[in-house]
């Protein structure tokens, strides 16, 4: 079964192991605060990881009603006074399944209430409304690269604008040239703090680190210098959307343990042929990490038929119930990480020490 590790988990722990010294009494002391111009509101995407992140600033998750009509339209309510307030609104824009109903929320409905709730905070005169996004749909169209095709993600980054954001704080983005496409200050924040700590524990013996594609390859390289781990890379060619072709492996695996590294795994079709590629190269365990649990269709049957040991993801986007109960897959929280940098925002301190 998938495993979620939580702060307020770690922290009832840590207390069990005994009392917590006069540094952490203080940095909670210093968290905790009543602050009626410092709020975070939340759509319906992932509400538990919005109670995470209020649960590790010590603060209570603003009041917002966001209710459908029967033909599906959303209603946004904020049941808060705002005025003067600067506030952070977390949604990622990702489909989610909820617990209470059979039926889960597409990308576009939860892109919709997300520029609802931030067109709302406006007209209620919130002083500055910052857009969490913990994964940023859309962003894996970035280019024009067929005829007539659209730039999506400029047009959700114009919409966030147009709605009211000033600004925008986001995980792991597709690429980080989707920056640009922002005409509001931009926070890149990386989940690879979460992933290296996890991954530096486990010790595993003769890591390369593997990138499943060209374009991940800076991502790749960072990660290997963390963990002191060589590089290697796969060679691959995608045939049409959401179908690849692994070609061939660079780089020496043979006798080695595998870590793949990507920014999202969606149906796994990649990410599982890119391990047997590994495997058929002489690599002797082979282990995935990523940020984005998106894990569209046959994703978690791909998983657990793969020769993968563990996917480990970020809580980013909410596991389906399948995805729970799979014990290849292991969730970390990013609550901390998120929790840290809005408070840098508000505090207006920096947020690049968390650029590790």
């Amino acid at each position: 079964m998938a495993t979620l590790v939580t702060p307020a988990e770690k922290t009832e722990k840590a207390e069990k192991q005994g009392p917590p010294t006069p540094e952490e009494k203080l940095e909670r002391k210093q968290r905790a605060r009543v602050d009626d111009k410092f709020k975070i509101f939340s759509g319906t995407a992932n509400e538990p990881l919005a109670d995470e992140v209020c649960h590790f600033l010590g603060m209570q998750r603003g009041q917002a009603q966001v209710i459908r009509f029967a033909d599906g339209e959303a209603y946004v309510q904020i049941q808060e006074n705002v005025r003067g307030a600067d506030v952070f609104v977390m949604q990622p824009t990702c489909r989610a399944a909820h617990s209470n109903s059979s039926k889960s929320t597409s990308v576009d409905e939860h892109l919709m209430e997300l520029l609802l709730m931030i067109d709302a905070l406006k007209r209620a005169s919130a002083r500055r409304i910052t857009a969490v996004m913990p994964y940023f749909g859309y962003a894996r169209q970035d280019r024009k690269d067929k005829p007539r095709s659209p730039i999506s993600s400029k047009l959700v980054a114009d919409l966030l604008t147009t709605a009211g954001a000033h600004r925008a704080l986001i995980v792991d983005l597709h690429t980080p040239q989707l920056q640009g496409f922002f005409n509001i200050p931009v926070d890149h924040l990386f989940a690879s703090p979460v992933l290296v700590d996890h991954f530096r524990k486990l010790n595993l013996p003769n890591l390369t680190v593997v990138s499943p594609d060209a374009g991940g390859v800076e991502r790749a390289r960072f990660f290997a210098k963390k963990v002191d781990a060589a590089l290697a890379i796969v060679d691959k060619r995608r045939v049409e959307v959401n179908v690849a072709e692994v070609m061939h492996v660079i780089g020496d695996v043979n006798g080695r343990t595998c870590l793949i590294i990507d920014d999202l795994i969606d149906t796994a079709g990649t990410l599982v042929k890119t391990a047997a590629a590994l495997i058929e190269n002489g690599a002797t365990e082979v282990y995935a990490c990523a940020s984005h649990a998106v894990l569209s269709g046959p994703a978690v049957q791909n998983i657990a038929k793969s020769v993968i040991r563990e996917v480990v993801v970020t809580n980013t986007i909410p596991l389906t119930e399948e995805a729970k109960q799979e014990p290849k897959i292991r969730v970390l929280s990013i609550a901390g990480l998120i929790g840290r940098a809005i408070q840098a925002n508000h505090e207006e301190t920096s947020v690049s020490k968390l650029f590790i």
